[in-house]
C-alpha cells in the first residue's frame, strides 16, 4: 500500500463544509464541451485530478490516506485500540467513485465522496469520538466506461473477477488495464482479491444520487436502498465484408451495419416481451468507420437488467437468437460475448434495519443501477442511501441534486456513521 498522509486526529470545532461547496470546487474538472456534462474515465487527467482533490480534502481533515494494490483510495479516521493507533478491524466504511460515463452528470459518484467528507466534518463538529475506525473509500473504474467492466476496482478486491482477465482488459485505444495502471504507479502483479481489506470492513454504506424518480414522487430527500437489479453487459460482434461504398452493388454486400440495425431493433423488441426488463444498446463501433466504406465489422454493447436473474438469462438468449438470424440474413457472422454479469443483490437485512432505525421515516427503494456496494455485498454487510434527483435523469448532464437535499443526505450519512460507530 502507498501511504500519502500520516495519521492525525481530526480537529474538533471547525465548522462543517457543505456538499454544495465541495461540489462547486470540482465543477470544472472533466467538463466535456462536446457532449455536455462530464467525461472522467479512470486514470484520465480529470479522474486523477479528482483523486488528488480527495486526498487533499482528506488530509485537511486529518485522515490517513493510502492507495491499495487495486487502485482504491482509503482515507482513515483511526481510533486507538488493542492493536495500536492504526488498528482498523471492524471499520465502518463509506464512499463511492470519481470516474464517470462519457458525458455523465455531476453527481454520480462524486456526491457520495463529497457527502462522506462533509459527514466527517459534521461528526467532528458534534465532538463525536468513534469507537470503531471510520474510512472513506474511493473505488476506481466503477462505471466501466474505459475498460468495459463495471465496478472493476471493487470486483478485484472482492475476488469477483479474475486478476489475469482484468490485467488483459483493453480500452478503446488498445491500452491494457495492466499497462495503464502501471503508468499510474500501481503494480499490476499485485492486483486481485484483498482479504485483508475485506476483513477490515465491518459494514459498508454507500451514498449515491438516486437514478430514477422514486424520491421525487414520494417528496422525500433521502431513501434507504433495498436491492440492486441483476445486470450485465455483452459485446455483440457482427462480421461481414468491407468494401467500397460506390462500387459495390447492394445485392452483393455482406454489410454488418445493416445487421446491426436489425439487432438494435431486436433488443428493444425482446425488452418489450419481458415485463420490467431493461435492455439497451448504448454504444456501436463500426470497423473501419469510414463514411464511404462498407464496414467489415461492427461491435455493439448491450446492457440487460431485470430483478429475476432467470429472466435476464432468457432475454439474453432471445437476443442471441435474434442477432444470429439478423446476421445470417445479411450473410454475416456474429459472436455475443459476456463482459460482466452481476446477479440481483439484496442488501444486508440487519444493516438495512439499523439504517431505518437511525433514519425514521426514510423510504426503502430498490435501484436498477449497479454500484460498488452491490459487489461488496457478497463479502461484507452493505447498505445504500439515495439522495433525491428531481429530474429522475442520470448518466446525463440533466442529472441534478438540489443543495438542500445534498446537505440532508450528508446529515443522514453522518447520523448513520455515528449510529454504527
Amino acid at each position: 500500500m502507498t501511504t500519502t498522509a500520516e495519521h492525525a486526529a481530526p480537529a474538533a470545532g471547525a465548522p462543517p463544509a457543505t456538499v454544495a461547496g465541495l461540489m462547486a470546487g470540482i465543477a470544472g474538472t472533466g467538463a466535456d464541451p462536446a457532449r455536455g456534462g462530464y467525461t472522467r474515465p479512470v486514470f484520465s487527467t480529470a479522474e486523477q485530478d479528482l483523486r488528488a482533490w480527495f486526498t487533499e480534502q482528506s488530509e485537511l481533515r486529518g485522515l490517513a490516506v493510502e492507495t491499495d494494490a487495486n487502485g482504491t483510495v482509503w482515507a482513515w479516521w483511526d481510533v486507538p485500540g488493542a492493536g495500536g493507533p492504526r488498528a482498523r478491524d471492524n471499520a465502518v466504511v463509506t464512499g463511492s467513485h470519481l470516474d464517470s460515463v462519457p458525458g455523465g452528470g455531476a453527481f454520480d459518484g462524486p456526491l457520495g465522496v463529497a457527502s462522506a467528507l462533509v459527514a466527517v466534518d459534521i461528526l467532528r463538529a458534534r465532538g463525536h469520538a468513534p469507537v470503531r475506525p471510520l474510512a472513506i473509500a474511493v473505488f476506481p473504474e466503477e462505471e466501466g466506461s474505459r475498460f468495459g467492466v463495471a465496478c472493476l476496482g471493487s470486483r478485484l478486491t472482492a475476488g469477483a473477477i479474475d486478476p489475469d482477465r482484468a490485467r488483459r482488459l483493453r480500452d478503446p485505444d488498445g491500452n491494457t488495464f495492466a499497462d495503464v495502471s502501471a503508468a499510474h504507479g500501481l503494480d499490476p502483479n499485485r492486483m486481485g482479491p484483498d482479504t485483508a481489506a475485506l476483513a477490515r470492513i465491518g459494514q459498508f454504506v454507500e451514498l449515491h444520487v438516486e437514478q430514477g424518480r422514486g424520491l421525487i414522487d414520494l417528496n422525500r430527500p433521502v431513501a434507504i436502498g433495498s436491492s440492486i437489479l441483476g445486470h450485465g453487459r455483452w459485446r455483440l460482434r457482427l462480421t461481414g465484408q468491407g468494401n467500397h461504398a460506390g462500387t459495390t452493388l447492394i445485392e452483393d454486400r455482406r454489410d454488418p451495419m445493416v445487421a446491426a440495425a436489425a439487432c438494435i431493433s431486436a433488443v428493444r423488441a425482446v425488452a418489450l416481451r419481458h415485463r420490467n426488463l431493461r435492455a439497451t444498446v448504448g454504444r456501436i463501433v463500426p470497423v473501419p468507420g469510414g463514411t464511404n466504406v462498407i464496414a467489415s465489422a461492427v461491435d455493439l454493447w448491450i446492457d440487460v437488467r431485470h430483478p429475476d436473474d432467470a429472466v435476464t438469462a432468457a432475454a439474453v438468449a432471445d437476443i442471441r437468437q435474434e442477432a444470429r438470424m439478423a446476421a445470417a440474413g445479411e450473410g454475416c457472422g456474429m459472436d455475443l460475448i459476456e463482459e460482466s454479469l452481476s446477479p440481483t443483490t439484496h442488501f444486508d437485512t440487519g444493516l438495512r434495519d439499523a439504517l431505518a432505525a437511525l433514519l425514521p421515516g426514510a423510504p426503502v427503494l430498490d435501484t436498477g443501477a449497479g454500484h460498488d456496494a452491490g459487489v461488496l455485498a457478497a463479502r461484507v454487510p452493505t447498505a445504500m442511501l439515495f439522495v433525491r434527483n428531481p429530474t429522475g435523469v442520470s448518466h446525463s448532464p440533466e442529472e441534478h441534486v438540489e443543495d438542500d437535499d445534498a446537505e440532508a443526505g450528508a446529515l443522514a450519512l453522518a447520523d448513520v456513521l455515528a449510529g454504527l460507530g
